[in-house]
């Protein structure tokens, strides 16, 4: 038996919420959106796009992937990643130029991601959880010691800011940019195939989400178009069943000799988008895309 599926099964009979119907109150109701989606990406995917007034059920439920810190692999929470998702949706919708809705993007993941780490003072979902999600024994222990629970009221209590700092995110920068903007999120999922929109879903993801420097955006917005192909084809299950998400992992990890972080593989830290559109145009990290794209 598989982590994910070893996951789901505690998580399942633990919670015994399968017939909890979803409000439609809105943010207040994290906790109870959170216990029938089951991840914290999907739920802040659709708890952000409700907010917004759009649904995306495919693209929700292709962020499963991404939850546990991508792939359940510890890193930025992914109540983060599911976030940016609706502010790049939103920010498509908002702003008629493609560079201003990167710029917007970026900008309104960042201001999402200050909140969250003021809160609870990492990015992290391993520092979060206190959770290995590739030990059984340590998964165990996340759910029948209680510790799941923070991530419940977590939902709960931030989600109501998240949308509010989101909104005040993307209603900033309206300005468009006096020079074109590029996102490595961005420019992985139009290789791979993304339409206009769901290039720019992931262009917060850029510089290892926020231009943070952790875990690569590049990866993240690989796996989740892996994910979205997939759950077009298959109707009904979660994308944490995606065989093809491993693979993406494992030709990525093969690439960068086992790093992750942005901050590693680029070597750099990215103050601002237009630093990142600098090292973008100068073909940085043009090979791990191309990586990326074919895998």
């Amino acid at each position: 038996m598989n982590h994910t599926i070893f996951f789901r099964l505690i998580s399942k009979y633990i919670l015994m919420d399968s017939d909890v119907k979803i409000p439609n109150e809105g943010p207040k109701d994290g906790k109870k959106v959170f216990k029938k989606l089951r991840t914290c990406s999907r739920t802040f995917f659709y708890i952000l796009n409700r907010e917004f007034g759009h649904v995306k059920e495919h693209e929700e439920r292709a962020s499963d992937v991404l939850a546990g810190g991508i792939m359940q692999e510890g890193h930025q929470c992914g109540m983060l990643w599911g976030a940016s998702l609706a502010i790049g949706a939103e920010a498509f919708r908002r702003c008629t130029d493609k560079n201003q809705a990167i710029a917007v993007a970026v900008y309104a993941t960042q201001k999402v991601m200050e909140s969250f780490s003021e809160r609870e003072h990492t990015i992290n979902c391993r520092e979060i959880t206190h959770c290995d999600f590739s030990s059984k024994l340590s998964m165990a222990k996340y759910f029948f010691t209680g510790r799941f629970l923070h991530c419940f009221n977590l939902a709960e209590e931030w989600a109501p800011e998240a949308v509010s700092t989101a909104i005040e995110g993307l209603s900033k920068n309206k300005n468009k940019p006096s020079k074109a903007c590029l996102s490595c999120s961005t420019e992985v999922a139009k290789k791979m195939g993304a339409s206009d929109e769901e290039s720019i879903m992931v262009a917060g993801f850029a510089g290892g989400l926020g231009l943070s420097g952790a875990a690569c955006g590049a990866l993240a917005a690989a796996i989740w178009m892996k994910s979205l192909q997939w759950c077009r084809e298959v109707a009904t299950k979660s994308s944490m069943d995606n065989p093809y998400a491993k693979e993406t992992l494992d030709r990525f990890y093969q690439f960068t000799d086992s790093k992750i972080l942005c901050s590693q593989i680029t070597g750099k830290q990215f103050n601002n988008i237009e630093e990142h559109t600098r090292f973008m145009n100068n073909s940085g990290c043009e090979a791990l895309i191309n990586v990326l794209s074919n895998s």
